[in-house]
């Protein structure tokens, strides 16, 4: 029998996502004990704005997922996201759930960028700035709410329609919530997550030599929106793999200004961050993170019964 839970199925299982960085965390420590095994993402770039990748992960499960972005979806009514993961016995290869993509892709990024923040933002951030209002807007927003005491949210973003449901959805749990201009949020934010359509025909409009000396980035979308010149600005970046960054056909950054990626940051094996400077990670999406929100929602929802059984 294979499980299948479909992105529905998984929204209603209601994760926490301190669970989902915790799973995060203990994959990161597999990985570093060579435990868990993972390849760089796959992407493909076939034009019209369409984005795909796939990702691999092995430990005590295979995990392979494949998503598709689509900038016209939304105009068909469609998410702008979609996909599927296998979730396959490491031993015999066997099926054993197929999984929705949206909702793991959407939470398991806040998560990475959770993990980051633990160690590189700064506990007492009271005010925080989305450069793009999508899904990843709310991922982070749940995260980042419950682990730091925020009380302004700023929002800028093309679609005022997108802008104006993400501020109600700020403003209906509690927050302050305001549309701002790139220069004035970024001024303001202690928390900044941008996360614009991925498009690399995007002329870049936000400079980092804007930040506070004390804030923190998580950058989702490949840096594209972020102006070259300013990154400098940064103290400390960090990106999801090293290894993958490396390998990949178009780096997001200079080299040099990569500190260490998120299995050293997790390992202690990055030094401490410089005081005075803003930090940064700045992320493809890895399959380890996609591997470990898989296997816990597996894991619970063997335990709680949730999801379909089928074959």
């Amino acid at each position: 029998m294979v499980l299948y839970l479909p992105d529905d199925a998984l929204e209603a299982m209601d994760i926490a996502p301190a669970a989902i960085a915790d799973a995060i965390e203990a994959a990161l420590m597999e990985k570093a004990e060579g435990h868990l095994h993972v390849s760089p993402k796959a992407a493909i770039l076939p034009g019209e704005g369409r984005y795909m990748m796939s990702t691999l992960a092995v430990g005590g499960v295979t995990v392979v997922k494949q998503v598709t972005v689509s900038p016209d979806n939304p105009q068909k009514g469609l998410p702008a996201i979609n996909g599927a993961i296998m979730v396959l016995d490491a031993e015999t290869g066997l099926l054993r759930a197929l999984m929705g993509a949206n909702w793991i892709t959407a939470h398991r990024t806040a998560a990475l960028s959770a993990v980051a923040a633990r160690r590189l933002a700064d506990p007492d951030a009271s005010t925080i700035a989305f450069v793009g209002c999508g899904v990843q807007a709310h991922s982070h927003l749940r995260a980042f709410r419950e682990m730091f005491p925020l009380k302004k949210v700023i929002a800028v973003g093309r679609s005022q329609s997108t802008v104006d449901t993400f501020l109600q959805h700020a403003v209906a749990q509690g927050f302050e919530a305001i549309q701002a201009a790139p220069e004035d949020a970024l001024g303001e934010a202690d928390l900044i997550v941008t996360s614009i359509t991925l498009n690399y025909d995007t002329t870049p409009f936000l400079d980092a030599r804007w930040l506070k000396p004390t804030a923190f980035a998580a950058i989702t979308d490949l840096c594209i929106p972020w102006v070259d010149a300013s990154m400098e600005a940064f103290g400390t970046v960090v990106v999801d793999d090293l290894e993958q960054e490396r390998t990949a056909e178009k780096p997001m950054l200079n080299s040099e200004m990569i500190a260490g990626d998120l299995t050293g940051l997790v390992t202690d094996d990055i030094g401490t961050p410089p005081l005075g400077r803003p930090a940064a990670f700045a992320f493809r999406g890895i399959a380890l993170g996609d591997y470990a929100a898989a296997a816990l929602a597996l894991k619970i929802a063997k335990e709680t019964g949730a999801g379909q059984r089928i074959g």
